[in-house]
């Protein structure tokens, strides 16, 4: 399925995905946001700082894998999120990069290195963008894969995106043996505060 369908087939019947975890210290991007926007921004940061860690604890042979013919590979399931956050908001007006397409994006690139810097990249592109935003460029209306709808819920749609391909992304992580980085600190966490409180009992 191409990239358009997919958020197309978003648009329409998609229900926000959100990951229950510590979310990710970010005060930076949301410091001169408030309301929903610090919100939005909150979350798309939290997507954004497991995704990157993710694509930087796994191995670049890794990034070729995928679990059926036809399906996504690990590194094409970064670039698809890199060609949403790079090309969504070329729909009310933010300029992607230039020489940027979203047909072929996500396969047009293969080392571990250039993918990273796309996903980075794309990441600050979108979020610059919406806290730059005021409240009436939010309200705007825009046409989205042909569908009307605000600058905000174009935003909402890249949010539910990211989190959903970061759902994706644990999961391939799981398949081949990676635990995804911070549940691996809180085990840590966990395991020493346990090894803690029985050194506690046996004195």
């Amino acid at each position: 399925m191409s990239l358009q369908n997919t958020l197309r087939s978003m648009c329409t019947g998609m229900a926000l995905v959100a990951v229950v975890a510590v979310p990710a210290a970010r005060a930076e991007d949301t410091a001169a946001a408030s309301g929903v926007k610090a919100e939005m921004l909150h979350w798309i940061g939290d997507a954004q700082s497991k995704l990157e860690e993710l694509a930087d604890v796994t191995p670049e042979a890794k990034y070729t894998w995928r679990p059926s013919k036809g399906v996504r590979s690990t590194g094409e399931v970064f670039l698809h999120v890199a060609a949403a956050n790079f090309g969504i908001p070329s729909y009310w007006g933010t300029a992607p990069p230039e020489g940027f397409k979203f047909q072929g994006y996500e396969t047009s690139m293969t080392k571990k290195a250039d993918i990273q810097k796309a996903l980075k990249d794309s990441f600050t592109h979108m979020m610059n963008a919406l806290e730059n935003a005021s409240d009436e460029d939010l309200n705007k209306q825009a046409e989205v894969f042909g569908q009307t709808m605000t600058v905000r819920g174009g935003y909402m749609l890249i949010l539910s995106h990211v989190h959903e391909h970061l759902g994706q992304s644990i999961a391939y992580a799981r398949s081949n043996g990676i635990v995804p980085p911070w549940t691996a600190r809180q085990n840590a966490a966990a395991a020493a505060k346990a090894k803690e409180a029985e050194a506690k009992k046996e004195h």
